[in-house]
Formats: C-alpha cells, sequence, structure tokens
C-alpha cells in the first residue's frame, strides 16, 4: 500500500513538473480574472449580506447607535435647557406649556408675504382705475412713489352746498387728504385724514380725523374701494354741513397726522360703546 500511494505522489509530482510553464499561467490568471469579476459583480450584496450578519459586526452596530443616542439625562438635559432658552424654565408648569406652545406656532412670515401681494394686487388695480376714469373726480398722488401711502384731492362736492360756495370763494381747487393702508389691507380699513384746507363740521374733527363708521374695522368691508370711500366723504362733508375754516389764526394752523390718530381712537372707543348715529354705513 505505500509503495502504491508513492507512486502516485510521484505521478502527481512528475504531471506538475513536466507542465507547460506559460500554460499553467495563463490558467492562474484566468481563474483570478473570473474571481475578481465575480468578486466586483457581488460585492455589494454579497459583503453586505455577509459581513454585516456575522454576530460581531451586530454588537458592534448596536454598541454605536447606543453611543450616538443620548441618554435618558442628557435628552432631559437638553429639554430643560430648551425650556430655559424659550422663558419656559423656573416658572412652574404654567410656564412649560407656555413655552411648548409659543414653539409650536408656526412663523408669519408667509402669512405676512401673502397679504403684502394682495395689498399690492389691489392697490394696483384701484389706481389704474381711477387714473383710467379721469372724471376729475378724485386724483391721487403717491408720497414719495409709496404704493400703500396716498394723497388723493377731492375736487368736487356737491355744487349746491355750503362748502362748495367756500371753495369757490376761496379759489380752493381741491379738497387734499391722507390715506395709509395698513398691512391687511383690504380686509382691514385704511386711515383717511384731511390735510388741507382746515375745515370745520362736516365730521372733520381734530387733527383731520374723519368720524365715519365704515373706516372703523367693525363698518369696514373688502369690497369697498377708495372712490367709493371718497364719495362717501364727499357726500358726509355735505351732511354735516362742513364749511372751510375762516378763523384769522385758526385756518392756517395745520392738520396734525399724531392728533388725528388720536382723535380717531377716541371717536372709535365712544361710537363702539354708545352706536353710531351719524354718518351711518347707507349715507351716500
Amino acid at each position: 500500500m505505500a509503495t502504491l500511494l508513492r507512486k502516485i505522489g510521484l505521478i502527481r509530482l512528475h504531471d506538475r513538473d513536466t507542465e507547460d510553464p506559460k500554460h499553467h499561467q495563463g490558467s492562474l490568471k484566468g481563474t483570478k480574472g473570473n474571481q475578481k469579476n465575480h468578486a466586483n459583480k457581488h460585492c455589494q450584496t454579497a459583503s453586505d449580506a455577509n459581513i454585516l450578519s456575522t454576530p460581531e459586526i451586530k454588537a458592534r452596530k448596536l454598541d454605536q447607535q447606543g453611543k450616538d443616542k443620548p441618554s435618558g439625562k442628557d435628552k432631559q438635559g437638553k429639554e430643560t435647557k430648551e425650556k430655559q432658552q424659550t422663558g419656559g424654565g423656573g416658572g412652574g408648569g404654567g410656564g412649560g406649556s407656555k413655552a411648548t406652545s409659543a414653539s409650536s406656532i408656526p412663523p408669519l412670515a408667509p402669512h405676512r408675504q401673502h397679504c403684502t401681494q394682495v395689498r399690492t394686487r389691489r392697490l394696483m388695480k384701484e389706481l389704474q382705475e381711477i387714473r383710467r376714469l379721469g372724471d376729475n373726480f378724485i386724483s391721487v398722488e403717491l408720497v414719495e412713489d409709496n404704493l400703500y401711502d396716498w394723497n388723493v384731492k377731492l375736487h368736487q362736492v356737491d355744487k349746491d352746498s355750503a362748502l362748495w360756495q367756500d371753495m369757490k370763494e376761496t379759489g380752493t381747487e381741491f379738497i387734499l387728504l391722507n390715506v395709509t393702508f395698513p398691512d391687511n389691507f383690504p380686509f382691514s380699513p385704511p386711515f383717511m385724514r384731511v390735510l388741507t384746507p382746515r375745515l370745520e363740521n362736516g365730521y372733520v374733527l381734530d387733527g383731520g380725523a374723519i368720524c365715519m363708521e365704515l373706516l372703523t374695522p367693525r363698518g369696514w368691508s373688502s369690497a369697498y374701494t377708495v372712490e367709493a370711500v371718497m364719495r362717501q366723504f364727499a357726500a358726509s362733508l355735505v351732511k354735516g354741513q362742513g364749511r372751510i375754516c375762516r378763523k384769522s389764526g385758526k385756518s392756517k394752523k395745520a392738520f396734525s397726522r399724531k392728533e388725528a390718530e388720536a382723535t380717531f381712537k377716541s371717536l372709535v372707543k365712544t361710537h363702539e360703546k354708545y352706536g353710531w348715529v351719524s354718518p351711518p354705513v347707507s349715507d351716500g
């Protein structure tokens, strides 16, 4: 038996020794190339499946996730720090809830941007319409090219009124008003006041403030145009027996915006308490 094994061994050694070296080397290269291509082809699936499935890698991965995940103490400390930054810490349970509710409020920037776009489109449309009509009832000039700040000239009132006679006698070609539009116009009313001339009665108060219900949030409608508001104002001047002030000294005193704003706020509070008796929205 031993002799037979030796013979087989000698035959294998002889075959290996007598084999063409080039042929042997080429076959090795071909085998290595096939193995390499096979490895590249399946490197992602095979390596991931085999390597990630080993217990050592799984344990290492779980350990790494445990390091990356904050502990209960760290998480609690982070939440406490955030509450303190938002003003919720140190104020009891109520303070924490306020901080949470405040942080959940969405930013107002997109809403404000939308309101600005609506206001711009509406005012551009109204300005073009007024200029297109050209009926000499009113004319508009932008204050320092500001679309949201208008100087409006009222050229006409009832020609049978005492105010119209005053305008003719004093050479007053128009009544000048300033109209400013808030951010949420046309859903909120503009603020309107008389600039010149100085008027008495006609629902024109201190500072040039105008007592009209439709200029208040309660009486305003987004359907009202600037032209419609001016026609209502012209009617209110006549109904309230407005006159141009001719008293020496007082007639030259300019209206003040600050005084007009204070007067308007005061009259709104008064009318909200006791009601609007004149002029009602239906006038004009």
